[in-house]
């Protein structure tokens, strides 16, 4: 065995190492997050779901009058108009429900998180450096790179003050799964690409479609939590008592118009990109197979993915189909991603399965 090859074996090595130092870290995180839940403060969490049923209290201003004295005015309430037919509801205060020690647990789940996804970085590094190319060349290397990509997006949003820490139990509870399988049914052993994969729209076509699937995955984690809790938020007008679940959990996430905006401005936002995603594909494809289109399984389901998600931004822009019909539609369309990835790699005979899983 030359040098050369020694160094490559080596930094698989390392690269296997740090993807497992990683699943270590995230667990930590993910104990950290339930700590947060569990730990909040339920009285906090109580008081604030009352106000979300209680009728609201207008405050006075008193204003000096020119006669020297005074009169007491009210205050105009300040909302935040949602679509359609939702109801005008503040934020729950979040996992920790505005406890410190709460909040405390909360912020070391978000440190461990930091370097557990700096841990796993370093390991899609090595594992690229060990084969010298782009490290997503089969399923295992795509996984890798997606839960990457997917908390590095959440990372992101936090850095830039957005409120999403609601999301970081069930984002590390999923990159933990994808892990998982990866590790264990999906992991291929370092190796070079077919002919056909050498291109520079290697980089090009698949780093998109990784971030296009990160990013649409965040958007439809706000979709589900946006079912859930728009379902509560209409018990509560009714004047329904919810469960246990609900006084928990629902009680402390962003009212549902929060949600359902959140995912709506992800997924438009990472749309023109999917669609960026589909025609270098093809480009690829003319490149290398000579025809842009050949109804091959992956390119159809691609296609299906962005008609699902253009019907998805179509129902958000139309009367009628705002809110739940309009969330069923984005779950729907990410299913169709999810399939694109694993059902068409894994069960169905493709051109984009020579590179095995």
């Amino acid at each position: 065995m030359n040098l050369a090859a020694a160094t490559n074996e080596s930094l698989a090595e390392m690269s296997n190492v740090l993807v497992y130092s990683s699943m270590a870290v995230y667990t930590l995180a993910f104990l950290a997050h339930i700590a947060e839940w569990v730990l909040g403060s339920r009285s906090k969490v109580g008081r604030t779901a009352a106000a979300l049923t209680a009728p609201a209290q207008t405050p006075a201003v008193r204003v000096r009058q020119r006669d020297g004295g005074t009169a007491v005015l009210d205050k105009p309430k300040v909302v935040t108009r949602s679509a359609g037919g939702a109801r005008d509801v503040p934020d729950g205060p979040g996992a920790a429900g505005g406890d410190e020690k709460g909040d405390l647990y909360g912020r070391i789940a978000v440190s461990l998180t930091t370097l557990a996804f700096l841990v796993e970085a370093a390991g899609v590094v090595a594992r690229a450096l060990s084969v010298q190319r782009a490290p997503w060349g089969n399923m295992y290397e795509f996984s890798l790179t997606f839960s990457t990509v997917a908390v590095g997006a959440y990372l992101a949003f936090l850095l830039a003050g957005k409120n999403v820490r609601w999301m970081g139990l069930l984002l590390v509870t999923t990159v933990l799964l994808d892990l998982g399988i990866a590790t264990t049914w999906l992991y291929t052993d370092s190796d070079q690409l077919v002919p056909a994969l050498h291109s520079y729209w290697l980089w090009i076509h698949v780093s998109t479609a990784i971030f296009c699937g990160a990013v649409f995955y965040l958007g439809a984690v706000a979709t589900l939590l946006y079912l859930f809790r728009d379902a509560y938020e209409n018990k509560l007008a009714q004047g329904g008592t919810p469960g246990g679940f609900a006084r928990s959990v629902l009680e402390r996430l962003p009212a549902a118009a929060t949600l359902d905006k959140f995912a709506y401005r992800v997924n438009a936002a990472v749309f023109p990109l999917w669609t960026f995603t589909i025609i270098a594909g093809a480009i690829w494809a003319g490149d290398a197979w000579g025809r842009y289109w050949g109804w091959d399984a992956k390119e159809v389901w691609s296609f299906i993915t962005w008609v699902a998600y253009a019907a998805y931004l179509h129902a958000r822009a139309t009367a009628g189909w705002k809110g739940r019909k309009a969330a069923y539609v984005a779950l729907i369309a990410f299913a169709c991603w999810l399939f694109n990835y694993y059902g068409v790699n894994i069960f169905v005979n493709s051109l984009h399965s020579y590179a095995g899983v």
